[in-house]
């Protein structure tokens, strides 16, 4: 697999930096991948992702921020379109496929993808971000700074690397024609 490994390394360090320096996971992959492909930026993509953060809505019961936003931007480009809901071309299980990609990638990194859970493997528990005392621990072991950044980071790597495989897939189907 033949890849640009600098829009890779670009996804990791602007997902990283833009989780510690603004915070809110799913936004934070979303504007990462918009950064390394400028060409797939929607606002409301991006918006749409802002009550995603801690495992929605920061109660670190749900799916992991960064997850959603990596399976939002791979479905923004490779799901069905409300216009074609019947789905003759049966896109939507070329984005449940990918989707299952960056879940086993999760699984395998995590053994999860579980918020809290997540933060429980990386920071020995899960933390309430509405309390303050908890936020204030959270901060302190490095929540922000360098845990949940890398969590990002690995997320926008991982969606641009197969952004970048599966652009390759449609050069190499175009060429055999």
């Amino acid at each position: 697999m033949h890849m640009n490994p600098n829009e890779i390394k670009k996804a990791y360090e602007k997902g990283f930096d833009f989780e510690r320096e603004y915070h809110g996971c799913a936004q934070c992959v979303i504007g990462a991948l918009y950064e390394v492909f400028p060409e797939m930026r929607n606002e409301d993509v991006f918006r749409s992702a802002s009550g995603l953060a801690g495992g929605v809505g920061l109660t670190t019961i749900g799916q992991c921020g960064a997850l959603s936003g990596a399976i939002m931007v791979l479905s923004q480009i490779y799901g069905r379109e409300l216009g074609e809901l019947a789905d003759p071309e049966r896109k939507r299980f070329v984005a449940y496929r990918l989707g299952e990609i960056i879940v086993n990638r999760f699984q395998e990194e995590y053994g999860t993808v579980v918020c809290g859970e997540i933060q429980v493997k990386l920071m020995g528990r899960s933390f309430n971000l509405w309390v303050p005392e908890e936020k204030e621990e959270f901060e302190k072991i490095g929540g922000h700074s360098k845990i949940c950044p890398s969590v990002v980071g690995k997320a926008a790597h991982w969606a641009a690397e197969i952004i970048l495989e599966k652009r390759k897939e449609k050069r190499e189907i175009v060429v055999e024609k």
